[in-house]
């Protein structure tokens, strides 16, 4: 039987969910899909959560990894800016336990996209320091050092040139301002020119529906780390969370 966990992605607009089969990072049948609901509260995230868990009759053994968009310390949402406020101060696992019985780990969305590379996807068997960038609204960073994720590095937050750099390198700025690519691949070299300095790491991967089109930018850039666009697409998410869950679940005795 294959080893399984099940990740939930909960985004701003949508919550993905599916059983992922471990050794081969594959999800079993297709991604679930619901509406987040609006408002977006615990409670009714944790209700739309007991929905897929039923849907998918995940059992009370199976490890079930969520991944959240914000910062996650010891299961605890500090802030919180994509979701309702209520989340701010939630100890996620002890909720969700106390409402589903069911135990879980949450991570927060560039880290289980970060894991998912790494496990399954474009980072997959890179030794040392790997950090994966996605590119949308902001820009998400997640680093993983010799498979051991360092969570909560918000790189897209850095001060680069008196800006907040996702103000000036994220997707969302390339479609505001109009930008060409040429444009656009100056600001992130800029930016990841920063970053490299900073890290020195083995492997950048770029993430965000923007990386489809990653021939159009990435060649422009000139760095002395590798760098490769992501290969999990709208999967990483739930891939990551799921790995998080079944290694919470080995090191737990």
């Amino acid at each position: 039987m294959a080893d399984l966990a099940f990740g939930i992605d909960i985004g701003g607009s949508a919550i993905k969910a599916g059983r992922v089969d471990l050794g081969s990072g594959s999800v079993q049948t297709r991604l679930s899909h619901v509406a987040t609901p609006m408002p977006s509260t615990p409670e009714a995230i944790i209700a739309a959560m007991d929905r897929l868990l039923d849907l998918h009759g995940v059992s009370s053994t199976m490890p079930v990894g969520i991944s959240i968009p914000a910062p996650v310390v010891h299961g605890v949402v500090p802030s919180m800016a994509n979701l309702d406020q209520k989340w701010t101060g939630v100890d996620v696992p002890t909720l969700v336990e106390a409402r589903l019985g069911h135990p879980v780990t949450v991570v927060n969305d560039a880290d289980a996209a970060a894991l998912g590379e790494v496990g399954f996807g474009a980072a997959k068997g890179v030794a040392g320091t790997v950090i994966v960038t996605t590119l949308g609204t902001g820009i998400g960073s997640g680093v993983v050092v010799d498979g051991r994720l360092v969570p909560n590095v918000e790189l897209g937050h850095l001060e680069i040139d008196s800006f907040d750099a996702e103000t000036r390198a994220s997707a969302r700025q390339k479609n505001t301002e109009n930008l060409s690519w040429e444009q656009w691949a100056a600001r992130l070299q800029r930016y990841y020119s920063h970053v490299e300095k900073l890290f020195s790491p083995d492997l950048f991967v770029v993430g965000g529906a923007i990386s489809e089109q990653s021939a159009h930018f990435l060649p422009l850039l000139d760095l002395r780390t590798p760098i490769v666009p992501a290969v999990l697409r709208n999967r990483a998410g739930v891939i990551g969370a799921a790995l998080a869950a079944s290694l919470t679940a080995r090191t737990e005795p």
